[in-house]
């Protein structure tokens, strides 16, 4: 069993926990996920099955779209709901001063992810540590946010939509957009409505998830093109030979209606990257 799976991850669970209970569905050992989603988050959780798990860089490197709702008056510690308060009180900002922070976070950023993530200091993951009450230091990462926008503001709240790059901390732009504006916020809900190609009008929930629901790697990868080798280069491609190949660029290999996996051509020479044949 092969394949890829949109799925719907609701709140209060973790993304490790979605893969258990799809595991339990689906019958199956070789599941992961392409990409956390905070316990808090819900929305498009993209899941490898089988040999597909091996596109997990692939898909790591995609492109997000998260709505998120920050609510001003508190810092905790996990920079969500769920940490413990370190400082509270702080201004409510007006509107339009939002707005106009707002626009200073579009661009490239240099972030500090949260000290609570899955970022690894020294083989161990951040979150680990932080539990264990030792102080995380954690080294800022290059991002890029792509458009910035408050859709609502009600009281002390307001939703914003984020597109953003892989890697970006929405917890992370929630605490920086309160330094900005001189207070404190929280982010106490996110919503992934869209990572990659794959959005969340197309996800398929837990309840509703059966080995029909999953996508063939091709369907899940229509920016690929698809290349079918002739027979002659069966053997070759069996066995990891480069063939030479016109073109540039990424394709999906085939191969006597086989799926070979994902293969870029470079110099003239076509290679798999990300083997995927059912041996």
């Amino acid at each position: 069993m092969t394949g890829v799976i949109n799925l719907y991850k609701p709140k209060g669970i973790t993304s490790s926990d979605a893969v258990v209970k799809v595991k339990r569905i689906l019958h199956t050992r070789a599941v992961g996920h392409m990409g956390t989603l905070d316990p808090q988050g819900e929305g498009v959780l993209i899941l490898g099955v089988g040999k597909a798990t091996r596109l997990f860089d692939y898909y790591l490197s995609k492109d997000k779209v998260y709505e998120a709702e920050f609510t001003f008056g508190e810092e905790r510690d996990t920079l969500d709901g769920e940490g413990v308060v370190t400082a509270s009180g702080g201004r409510i900002p007006s509107e339009t001063e939002i707005k106009k922070a707002i626009k200073e976070f579009v661009g490239k950023l240099s972030q500090i992810p949260p000290a609570y993530s899955a970022k690894k200091i020294e083989g161990q993951k951040a979150y680990d540590l932080a539990r264990q009450g030792k102080d995380v230091q954690l080294k800022a990462c290059s991002v890029e946010v792509f458009d910035y926008e408050l859709l609502s503001m009600d009281g002390n709240k307001i939703t914003v939509r984020v597109h953003c790059s892989s890697g970006t901390y929405i917890r992370s732009l929630c605490r920086d957009l309160a330094y900005r504006l001189g207070t404190y916020a929280i982010m106490t809900a996110i919503k992934r409505i869209r990572c990659g190609s794959f959005r969340i009008e197309n996800c398929v929930t837990l309840d509703e998830l059966s080995a029909e629901k999953l996508l063939s790697v091709q369907d899940a990868l229509p920016e690929i093109e698809r290349l079918d080798l002739s027979d002659e280069h069966y053997v070759k491609v069996c066995n990891g030979v480069k063939i030479k190949m016109d073109g540039e660029g990424k394709r999906l290999v085939f191969c006597k209606g086989e799926l070979f996996g994902l293969g870029e051509i470079s110099d003239g020479l076509l290679a798999i990257k990300t083997y995927m044949r059912e041996a």
